[in-house]
């Protein structure tokens, strides 16, 4: 289900650096106005600001996505601002990095939250209004953590990529026969600012898995529009990803024999 991105209102949340930002400038490249929306009020601005200086192709909102309030607010502000909303991408995330025996369960509510119950509240928020408009586009950040089992020093993040991918896939199911698209980010290596939100516990746990080429945060915003663009539900940012996933599908126990032998 194709999309044209040219006077489209879209939604970034965590839009205030890294790939939303990224995101953001791409979808705002093909043509889109954007509400760009950021825990940090002032990143946010910022980033608008790039966008469009005189606010008529962006605007700026602070917005914590653990809260349903704020993301009405966004949606009461994009409607207020531009009439309507065609795109919204999730986009926020954080980790808990750490032995699993290490990590509190208040760590793990806090990321579950964060990651995924965000989703929830951004589909209570903003999918009655592309049903009833018969059209849009949902772009959900996941993690090739949520396609490929080698995140084990960081399970609490892993498993609510894991629910994110499950999610879209289910979203996708229920929503492209209504008019609605669906696509899943799942993006490897990506030089962020991630770092700023992860929580670390006990000593760190030795990897578990394949290494993925490491990305500048400008290609996957383009990777994401492109792929909004040609309505493809799965957006990778490492092309290797698929063939681990082919490989894990075919023998799920050798796969995880093989990454077992090759990080002893």
């Amino acid at each position: 289900m194709t999309m044209d991105l040219r006077d489209a209102v879209t939604v970034v949340t965590g839009a205030g650096s890294g790939i939303g930002r990224a995101a953001a400038h791409a979808f705002a490249r093909r043509g889109a106005r954007v509400v760009v929306t950021d825990l940090d009020a002032e990143r946010a601005k910022t980033v608008a600001a790039e966008l469009g200086p005189d606010g008529a192709r962006a605007v700026a909102a602070a917005c914590d996505v653990t809260s349903l309030d704020d993301l009405r607010a966004v949606r009461e502000l994009a409607l207020e601002r531009f009439g309507q909303v065609d795109l919204v991408m999730n986009n926020v995330g954080i980790l808990a990095v750490g032995p699993v025996e290490d990590i509190p369960l208040e760590a793990w509510q806090r990321v579950i939250d964060v990651n995924l119950l965000s989703v929830v509240r951004s589909n209570l928020v903003f999918l009655p209004l592309l049903l009833e408009q018969g059209s849009g586009h949902v772009v959900n950040t996941a993690s090739t953590a949520g396609l490929l089992p080698y995140g084990h020093d960081r399970l609490p993040y892993t498993a609510t990529k894991h629910a994110v991918v499950g999610l879209s896939q289910a979203l996708a199911l229920s929503l492209r026969p209504r008019g609605i698209g669906v696509s899943c980010l799942c993006p490897a290596g990506v030089a962020t600012n991630i770092v700023e939100q992860i929580t670390f516990y006990g000593e760190p746990a030795p990897p578990k898995g394949p290494q993925f080429p490491v990305l500048d945060a400008e290609s996957v915003g383009e990777l994401v529009a492109d792929g909004v663009g040609e309505g493809r539900f799965l957006i990778l940012t490492a092309p290797e990803a698929a063939d681990e996933l082919r490989e894990l599908g075919a023998d799920v126990d050798l796969y995880l024999s093989r990454l077992i032998k090759d990080s002893s």
